[in-house]
């Protein structure tokens, strides 16, 4: 996980200096959260654009599958139209499911916090603003709520600005439509252009 983490911010770190984005900024993961074998797992994040999100996550190591899609609002507001309005009550997600004996969930909570998104901006990442933009972890138990509390208070002590990242209950999540899935690889993109 160090070498592909390592390579996710040398990525992020090329990415900065062509397109002066934020530099990406290395989290160490929670120590409590050993690999287990199991059934796949699934966690639910959203951090600015789901565009770059799910290409940050559709390549590591142990993720089987990232959707891009809505949590935290309504079915009759789960569209594009509505959620980019930014009243609709979701945020840009997604979904992945992955292996917890190749990968935990406080290691992808490790790489949510040191390359995929910028956990200071509310409501905001890069150009894009509104609340459908909001950093935000979607747990499915206490242990990820756990790991996900644990994991704010690593990453906090790498930041200036405080994290204003959410840690809710998750709730239904809506698969975005089709031509918002794997949006990045589908155009030849190897990050959004911010």
């Amino acid at each position: 996980m160090t070498r592909i983490l390592s390579i996710a911010i040398l990525a992020a770190a090329l990415c900065t200096h062509a397109c002066g984005a934020e530099a990406p900024v290395k989290i160490p993961a929670p120590a409590f959260d050993p690999p287990a074998a199991g059934t796949l797992q699934t966690a639910v994040v959203a951090g600015g654009c789901f565009w770059g999100v799910q290409g940050v996550y559709q390549h590591l190591k142990g993720v089987k599958s990232v959707l891009s899609g809505y949590a935290g609002g309504g079915a009759s507001s789960a569209v594009y139209e509505s959620v980019s309005a930014g009243d609709s009550g979701h945020a840009e997600s997604v979904q992945i499911v992955y292996d917890p004996a190749q990968v935990t969930y406080g290691q992808i909570l490790q790489v949510f916090f040191s390359v995929a998104h910028d956990p200071t901006q509310l409501n905001r990442q890069g150009p894009d603003y509104g609340s459908q933009y909001r950093s935000a972890i979607f747990f499915h138990s206490p242990g990820q709520e756990a790991t996900a509390h644990a994991s704010v208070a690593a990453a906090q002590p790498k930041f200036r600005k405080p994290i204003v990242t959410q840690v809710v209950p998750a709730t239904d999540f809506w698969r975005a439509e089709e031509y918002h899935q794997q949006y990045l690889e589908k155009r030849g993109l190897s990050h959004c252009g911010i």
